[in-house]
């Protein structure tokens, strides 16, 4: 069945065309995917005349890189906003990083290079972006888990997160219970691994909460 046109919106503020351009192109992107990021679409939905765009986007890479940042940056907030969890637990962090991705697939793969491989490599602005990710991650670790350790074990979060988080909007975690459940069992578990490999070898009879 065809697609049904969308109307133009015409509500952008003054001076704001920037920001609509990304909304509206946010929508294309979640709607359709990244090969549709076109800057005629685009203009069409927010109500302005393709040159009026390419003032603030010359070309579909830099729309591509306005969103990459975008999301990045409001990754970076949610794990700075996830509120801490009773005994210093890793399971928010997790949990938002995961909701993140459930709520924006679209834009998520395209902050890691779907549909513009060029864009996520050999941009500097998404790389330090996407950094500043991986080091609130790290620094939710500083107090469990010695100095030397860390590099390594942010990376286990942040691969079994961004694991996660693909393999369920990609629907390939079948459950008939509830998945925030799985969720939470998950992370909790990657949370006691990384615990137990603190206290391994200075107090084996010990027991670690990880939740």
């Amino acid at each position: 069945m065809a697609r049904t046109a969308k109307k133009p919106r015409k509500t952008y503020h003054h001076g704001d065309l920037r920001n609509a351009l990304l909304t509206a192109a946010r929508e294309v992107l979640e709607e359709r995917g990244p090969s549709f990021l076109g800057l005629r679409e685009i203009s069409r939905r927010v109500g302005v005349s393709a040159p009026s765009a390419y003032h603030h986007f010359p070309s579909r890479d830099a729309i591509a890189l306005g969103l990459a940042e975008q999301g990045a940056a409001e990754l970076a907030a949610a794990l700075a906003a996830a509120p801490p969890h009773s005994g210093g637990s890793l399971l928010t962090y997790g949990e938002a990083y995961v909701a993140f991705v459930r709520a924006n697939p679209a834009l998520y793969r395209l902050m890691f290079g779907e549909g513009f491989p060029e864009v996520s490599q050999h941009s500097a602005a998404i790389r330090g972006l996407r950094a500043r990710s991986y080091e609130i991650m790290k620094t939710s670790l500083e107090s469990r888990l010695p100095a030397a350790e860390l590099p390594i074990a942010a990376l286990f979060l942040w691969a079994l997160v961004h694991g996660l988080g693909l393999l369920l909007v990609d629907r390939q975690i079948v459950r008939d219970g509830d998945l925030e459940d799985v969720i939470r069992r998950v992370l909790t578990l990657a949370g006691t691994g990384l615990m137990r490999q603190r206290t391994m070898g200075s107090d084996p009879g010990s027991s670690t909460d990880a939740r």
